[in-house]
């Protein structure tokens, strides 16, 4: 079923529509929810709470072409939160490797003066990305959005796993610079 037709029947509180969406997008937001909380009881969790999320934003918003993005991006913060909550219990190597090597880029703020302006960052994210090539800008989106490993970047893109390493470096490096740029601190 098409993204529009799925989207008409969450507005409709046609509740068919978490069916559909299962059967189109289960398995990949399941998989990605299990790349973030490395668990597999976790990332079923994050799956069903991100139907019911769904069901209760739909409306106001209406993502007839973005569907999956939309959904992700719940998947993805649903994800991180249990990660975030139950860190103290049991860390994610995923997660902090992640943020360990993104925070070199982007600090985390130390208190509430520090912290960028959500959209200010938000938007000099989106330009950096747009400057990129489509394949550089799927790696760093692969990796650092749905949290890829290496060796899966390494063999969906067909390059050597040193090669994967290099590029995130220089595109962190890039990312670095351009933040700069923009008067973001790092």
């Amino acid at each position: 079923m098409e993204d529009e037709a799925i989207v008409e029947l969450y507005l409709a509180r046609d509740e068919s529509a978490i069916s559909h969406t299962s059967e189109k997008y289960g398995s990949k937001l399941r998989s990605l929810a299990k790349r973030i909380t490395e668990d597999d009881f976790m990332a079923d969790e994050c799956e069903n709470d991100t139907y019911m999320k769904a069901w209760n934003s739909i409306p106001p918003h209406e993502p007839r072409t973005y569907l999956f993005a939309f959904l992700a991006r719940i998947t993805r913060h649903l994800a991180l939160n249990l990660c975030e909550k139950n860190r103290t219990q049991k860390r994610s190597g995923t997660f902090v490797d992640l943020g360990e090597e993104i925070e070199s880029v982007i600090a985390a703020p130390d208190n509430t003066e520090s912290v960028v302006d959500d959209m200010v960052l938000r938007e000099s994210l989106n330009r950096f990305l747009a400057e990129l090539d489509e394949e550089k800008r799927n790696i760093f989106l692969r990796r650092y959005w749905f949290f890829d490993d290496i060796e899966t970047l390494s063999d969906r893109f067909g390059y050597s796993r040193s090669k994967i390493k290099s590029l995130l470096m220089r595109l962190r490096g890039k990312l670095r610079e351009h933040l700069e740029k923009d008067g973001i601190g790092v």
